[in-house]
């Protein structure tokens, strides 16, 4: 008998109260005990299969109603506690000559009974569990989601006897799309079609996360109401959320008759807690399930969402390591050069295959950058603008941008999805991606807004499934999570290495200041040490045009040395000016060298030009390094001939060169027992043409030093001095341990 179709109205589908219906399904009955398996609340339909009515049977004690041996088969699972909230087969039992199966489950204050007439063969467990692992197996070797939905769907068709069997999956806004179905003869096929989300209004889909089965025998059902309608100690609705003979909503068996359905189940998927989809069986015939089956279907259905999220989780690190190897390929070619904007413009292809894009612009200011498939410059300068004004998130992503700004409706064709990024915390410059127009044509399951007034006014469910196609324009291909949240990552790395730049822009600007100042002193030193030899060889040679006059040749050969030494200090300032400057370019060639060689060799090389008062060179043990000879020998010869140079009132002069280990560099000492200097200026002696003492007292150009220093910071290391005035001083330098 159909049941008597209340008014429907579709408006309160999202408060209907589902679960609490307030009644059951009539298949089966159900009693609702207080702690002392007393009856406290029963189904209408008690009569039938116990021959009790409902008002003989409250407040009687369980034995009373169901007979005492059947209540003796229960009794030790309701008093044990062990009961919870998901519905537990506890026996089967007798009553008037019919067995029961008996599920029971604790919830909103009461031990909930439901008794279900017991199924015929092919419905105990040593049968059913069997399949699970035959279902295991087969699923294992699936490599596809849509694959692995098709096995579920062909098991448990071939378990349960359901001619049509579902599996659809839901999408971000709710609709479902059925991946894979498995049909007996007859069955009208939906594969590949969508049914609208307002097909399972809100509440519904909460249900279903909570209880993971639902069965419905006959859409033709008249409810069975609870007696007394209200929870018999809390005068409210009595919560069935996880009661198995639940009734439903009229609404819906009125949706399953228009879909020519007169039984179905649902078995939810649910994958991170989150509803995924479902498994929907359906059948033109009143169908019955065993408790044991639908355990089972449970089960395939827990198996399947388990499968379903490792796939995803699979697919979605394939993905991203995909991604991120653009990235990594991206952020290389970052590096190579000096100028950010030229790097990003060599990188384009590689922007393009990040986000899977049609075409890519970068705005700086007024300076336009793009490549492949984009919009005019005046509307991508126009879209920057709005960007600046209207968005204020790290990454923007649309996938209907025209929805959100207007004018990019005139650019659906290369455009209908946007991702953006701000490339620099302080201007307005953005790295933005295009996608083209993806036009979708979507195969609906019926008309989803084919839902006619009642006479009343009243919406009914939808009358017709038939196939109904719809076209979707200015869309793009949706931007995957993983896109988005690599996009953030890519914004950071960028910020790091355009920060990184500007760290090197100042590094270089300080460095060139540095630079312009050693120049300016140079300049100076120059025009100042050269103009003096320069000025004597003018000086004498204007005494020796006077002196021509007369025949004193003592007088004229005395000038003309005073010139040649004049124009040899000029010539030699001109090559030491030479040697510092090419101590800053030229390119160092490092390999071993052997100090104590090195140092023996520049003391022969000095040997022409020793002074007459006697030398003592005390060279200690030195060790192998590895440095550029070249260099390191004008080092070592500077510093030596300094030595020389300032210990020429000593007799005997003493010249020690010895060196020490220390972790991570190696230092070199060339003391000697010379005049010293003032500690005080000891900041100066590195620098161009700085003298710590007289011109007069000791010649020399003041770049020597200098030379010392280019040298050894050239190789990593460092140069310091340190003397006691009249007592000597020792120079060293410290060069870095090289593998």
């Amino acid at each position: 008998m159909p049941q008597d179709s209340p008014a429907i109205d579709l408006t309160s589908c999202d408060r209907e109260p589902i679960r609490t219906p307030g009644a059951v399904q009539p298949h089966g009955f159900l009693l609702a005990l207080d702690e002392q398996l007393t009856v406290r609340q029963v189904s209408a339909n008690l009569a039938p299969f116990t021959g009790m009515t409902p008002e003989q049977a409250l407040g009687r004690p369980l034995a009373e109603v169901i007979g005492a041996e059947g209540a003796a088969l229960l009794a030790p699972h309701l008093t044990a506690g062990g009961l919870r909230e998901q519905p537990a087969y506890l026996a089967t039992v007798v009553q008037s000559a019919s067995r029961f199966d008996v599920l029971a489950h604790a919830w909103d204050g009461l031990l909930l009974l439901e008794f279900e007439p017991a199924s015929g063969a092919g419905s105990d467990l040593q049968q059913l569990y069997p399949l699970v692992g035959d279902f295991l197996n087969k699923i294992s070797d699936a490599d596809t989601i849509a694959e692995l939905s098709r096995l579920a769907a062909e098991d448990i068709r071939a378990l349960t006897g359901f001619g049509r069997v579902m599996v659809y999956a839901f999408d971000e806004d709710g609709h479902g799309t059925v991946l894979a179905e498995s049909l007996a003869d007859g069955y009208d096929s939906y594969l590949g079609q969508r049914f609208p989300a307002s097909d399972i209004p809100r509440q519904a889909r909460a249900l279903y996360v909570a209880n993971r089965v639902r069965l419905i025998p006959d859409a033709h059902y008249t409810p069975a109401p609870l007696v007394p309608p209200q929870h018999p100690f809390g005068g409210h609705a009595s919560d069935l959320s996880f009661a198995a003979l639940r009734s439903v909503s009229p609404v819906h068996l009125q949706y399953m008759r228009n879909m020519g359905t007169l039984a179905s189940m649902s078995v939810s998927l649910v994958v991170k807690g989150k509803l995924w989809g479902l498994i929907s069986c359906h059948h033109a015939q009143p169908h019955r399930l065993s408790f044991h089956q639908r355990t089972v279907c449970e089960q395939l259905g827990q198996i399947l969402a388990l499968h379903i999220k490792n796939r995803s989780d699979a697919d979605e690190l394939q993905f991203r390591l995909e991604v991120r190897r653009a990235m990594v390929r991206i952020l290389g070619g970052l590096t190579q050069g000096a100028d950010f904007i030229e790097n990003l413009r060599s990188v384009l292809p590689e922007l393009l295959h990040f986000a899977r894009a049609g075409g890519v612009a970068i705005v700086i200011g007024e300076r336009l950058i793009t490549f492949g498939d984009t919009p005019s410059e005046e509307q991508i300068q126009a879209l920057a603008a709005w960007l600046n004004g209207e968005v204020h998130d790290d990454v923007f992503h649309s996938a209907h941008l025209a929805a959100r700004y207007a004018p990019a409706a005139a650019y659906t064709d290369c455009a209908s999805g946007l991702m953006a990024m701000q490339i620099s915390r302080i201007h307005p410059h953005y790295l933005l991606w295009f996608r083209p127009e993806h036009v979708v044509q979507i195969d609906w399951a019926g008309r989803p807004d084919d839902k006619p007034a009642g006479p009343f006014g009243q919406l009914s469910p939808r009358s017709s499934f038939q196939l109904w196609r719809e076209t979707i324009h200015g869309n793009s291909e949706p931007w995957r999570d993983g896109e988005v949240e690599l996009a953030l990552e890519f914004r950071t790395a960028l910020l790091g290495i355009a920060l990184e730049r500007a760290e090197q822009m100042a590094d270089l600007a300080e460095e060139l200041g540095r630079a312009n100042k050693e120049l300016e002193a140079f300049s100076y030193s120059v025009s100042h040490d050269l103009r003096a030899p320069l000025r004597h060889i003018v000086g004498f040679a204007d005494l020796l045009l006077e002196a021509a006059a007369n025949d004193n040749q003592e007088r004229r050969q005395r000038f003309l040395v005073n010139i040649k030494d004049a124009a040899r200090l000029a010539g030699k300032l001109v090559d030491d000016l030479l040697s510092f400057s090419q101590m800053g370019r030229a390119a160092l060639r490092p390999v071993p060298v052997r100090m104590e060689q090195l140092v023996r060799g520049c003391i022969d090389k000095l040997s022409p030009d020793l002074p007459a008062h006697r030398i003592e060179w005390v060279i200690e043990p030195l060790p192998e390094i590895i440095a550029d000879p070249t260099f390191l020998q004008l080092a070592l010869y500077n510093l030596l001939s300094n030595a020389v140079k300032f210990t020429s009132t000593r007799d005997p002069a003493v010249i020690r060169i010895s060196s020490v280990q220390l972790p991570g560099e190696t230092v070199f000492h060339v003391a000697d027992n010379g005049v010293g200097f003032n500690m005080e200026y000891a900041h100066k002696l590195f620098g161009v043409f700085q003298r710590l003492h007289r011109m007069e007292d000791f010649q020399g150009t003041g770049i020597g030093l200098a030379n010392v220093r280019r040298i050894i910071e050239r190789h990593g290391g460092r140069v310091w001095a340190h003397s006691v005035p009249g007592e000597g001083a020792t120079f060293s330098f410290a060069l870095p341990v090289t593998d």
